[in-house]
């Protein structure tokens, strides 16, 4: 399916959406972190794998990563209407905007690591262009449907399906079974 590091960067463009993006979680109104607040969710928000990129997260690069996430959104969004010529050009001008470039750096370790941003990007244009690159890697590599929105009811959260049968439809256990728990009373009633 994914190689470890586009899973860590699609699960981090995940944790970016649900995090940054205003709308419906678990059935309730969700609103995204404002202000002061902003940067230490994106920095929680971010897998210690974009460790590269240095942290220091301004209201510039916040906002930056929340425009980033929303439209990360709308690939996530098109995927799941089946739409996948809005998908192909919400990530082509993710990737463009993002000057998003592969290269290889030499890890801690010793050994060659794929990075998709440029040396001196700021933390936000980095993050934004390796999570751009991750969903072209799925959108342009026939896993597309393993990009999701939550199928419950008032809930637009997203995620990306590691299952091996690919039949994941929820965000999360909680409305998994929420919906499960509403079709058993509509089924009764």
């Amino acid at each position: 399916m994914f190689d470890s590091h586009v899973a860590v960067l699609l699960d981090q463009a995940v944790s970016l959406v649900n995090t940054l993006t205003d709308g419906e979680a678990r059935g309730r109104p969700y609103t995204a972190p404002r202000g002061a607040e902003l940067p230490e969710a994106i920095d929680s928000a971010v897998s210690r794998h974009a460790a590269s990129l240095p942290r220091d997260i301004d209201a510039a690069q916040a906002q930056y990563m929340v425009e980033a996430a929303a439209r990360m959104h709308e690939v996530f969004q098109a995927v799941q209407d089946g739409d996948s010529d809005a998908a192909a050009r919400a990530v082509n001008a993710l990737l463009c905007d993002t000057a998003a470039r592969p290269r290889l750096d030499r890890a801690e370790g010793g050994s060659w690591q794929v990075h998709f941003h440029g040396r001196n990007d700021s933390f936000a244009a980095g993050c934004s262009a390796s999570c751009a690159t991750a969903l072209a890697l799925a959108v342009g590599g026939g896993l597309a449907g393993r990009l999701g929105v939550c199928r419950a009811d008032r809930c637009d959260r997203v995620y990306v399906d590691a299952s091996r049968n690919a039949a994941r439809q929820f965000c999360s256990t909680a409305c998994q079974n929420r919906t499960k728990a509403a079709a058993f009373r509509a089924r009764r009633g």
